[in-house]
Parts: structure tokens; C-alpha cells; sequence
């Protein structure tokens, strides 16, 4: 029976657009399984039809003008259209831009995709940053179930998608989406911490599988990791960036 291939979707934000190409490479590198690796990149979905979300500018920061509150990147709200532009059928992929894979990523399809109880899959952090700003100047907004949303295997014809559209993706709250408030608590699976390893935050003594530079990270030049476990990974980036030749390795 044909099986098509699983799709890994990346937030896009032209910003970041080294740190796409490193986790691109990362994932393709670390992999033995081939996957479609699709960025989202926002003025193509505008394009399509499927994106619609205004932005105002207030003193230099950007405001969605549906709920007015700020937002950091081109794709904070881009990613909640993974279940429809994967036809919401089979099993999908969303991992933010400033990811760096370090294992196998098949594991998280072949694992976890197997419970077809749930809805999605993520890593569940208790994560209330004490920063105001990011280290690119965003302002870093703190919400209920932060860092959910950043890496997520989606089981795209669940019937509890059923309850989120592609107006509640152009109209709901940031907040509503991020703690996906149209799933129930139990069709929400866990991932271990090493899938969505969070620097400054999760425990050193864990080999992250996905590190997740949610401070900055090695894309700017002058970041420094607050943690020595942190700058280990870092470097590790940036050796990688160094040998595989990606384009521009800093902000």
C-alpha cells in the first residue's frame, strides 16, 4: 500500500533564515528516514489565501491586531496551519526556526505517531521565562503552556482538529492557540524534555536529542549562553555551521 511521506514543517521568519538552513541540515544529517522539510513562509500562505492576520506597529514593536498583543516572529501564528495544509490527514512536524537537531528525528514519527489516541504530541514545559526582552529586542510574552507550540507532532485527522479552523488560525487569541484550548488535556501526548531541550531552562545532565535556543543562541553575534551546558551547545552549532559551509553564520 503507498505510503506517502511524512512532512516536517519550519517557522519561517527571513531573520532566521540561517538558523532554517542549519536545522534543515541537521535533521537531514542526523536522519537514515527521508521526510519533506517545508518552511512556512508567511507571504506565501498570504498568497494562498490561508493567512489573513494584520500587524500595527506600537513604539516599535509589533502588535497582532486581534488580540493586540506582541508577537516575535513571522510564524508565531503560521504554525497552527499544519493539520490543513497536510490535507489534515496523516502525521506531521512543526519544530521552530532556532533548532538544532542532534539524533535521529525518525524516532519522534516512529515512536509517538504510533498513538493514534492522541491529537498531538509535545514536550509539556513548565516555562515562565524572567526576561522582558529577547535577544534579538522582541518582547518576550509569557502565556499559559509556553514552548508547547514550538515543537509538535501533529496527528493531522485526529477528530479533536475537528474544533480548530482556519478562521480560528486568522482570528483566535495567541494565547488560545499556543495552549491549543480546542483539544481535551488527555488527547495532548508528552514528549521527553530531550525533544525540545530549552536552554537556560532544562536540566544539563540531559543529552538533548533537539536543542532549543529560545535566548538568542549563536545566530547573534555577541550571545552568550547563560549556562556552560548551553555554550556547548552553541559551539557545537556553530562548528557544524563551519563545516557544512551555511551561508552568513550570524546575525
Amino acid at each position: 500500500m503507498f505510503q506517502k511521506m511524512h512532512t516536517i514543517y519550519i517557522g519561517y521568519d527571513p531573520k532566521q533564515h540561517v538558523y532554517v538552513d542549519m536545522l534543515k541540515k541537521s535533521i537531514e544529517l542526523n536522519t537514515k528516514e527521508k521526510y519533506n522539510i517545508v518552511p512556512l513562509v508567511q507571504s506565501e500562505l498570504r498568497r494562498s489565501g490561508l493567512y489573513r492576520r494584520g500587524t500595527d506597529v506600537v513604539d516599535g514593536i509589533e502588535i497582532d491586531q486581534f488580540d493586540r498583543r506582541p508577537f516575535s516572529t513571522e510564524f508565531s501564528f503560521t504554525r497552527f496551519l499544519v493539520p490543513f495544509l497536510n490535507q489534515r490527514s496523516g502525521l506531521a512536524l512543526f519544530m521552530d526556526a532556532d533548532m538544532f537537531v542532534r539524533a535521529d528525528i525518525s524516532q519522534i514519527f516512529n515512536l509517538y505517531g504510533r498513538d493514534t489516541s492522541k491529537a498531538i504530541h509535545c514536550v509539556k514545559h513548565d516555562y515562565w521565562p524572567e526576561v522582558d526582552l529577547k535577544m534579538d529586542g522582541k518582547v518576550q510574552t509569557v502565556y499559559f503552556r509556553k514552548n508547547w507550540s514550538s515543537f509538535v507532532l501533529w496527528n493531522c485527522d485526529h477528530p479533536a482538529h475537528d474544533d480548530l479552523s482556519v478562521c480560528d488560525v486568522n482570528s483566535r487569541s495567541g494565547s488560545w492557540l499556543h495552549s491549543f484550548q480546542w483539544l481535551e488535556t488527555d488527547v495532548i501526548g508528552a514528549l521527553p524534555s530531550k525533544w525540545n531541550w530549552l536552554d537556560s531552562h532544562d536540566d544539563p545532565t540531559i543529552g538533548a536529542s533537539n536543542v532549543h535556543f529560545t535566548t538568542g543562541g549563536p545566530l547573534y553575534s555577541g550571545w552568550t549562553g547563560p549556562r556552560e551546558i548551553d555554550n556547548k551547545y552553541a559551539n557545537e552549532w556553530r562548528d557544524f555551521a563551519k563545516k557544512h559551509s551555511v551561508e552568513k553564520p550570524y546575525y
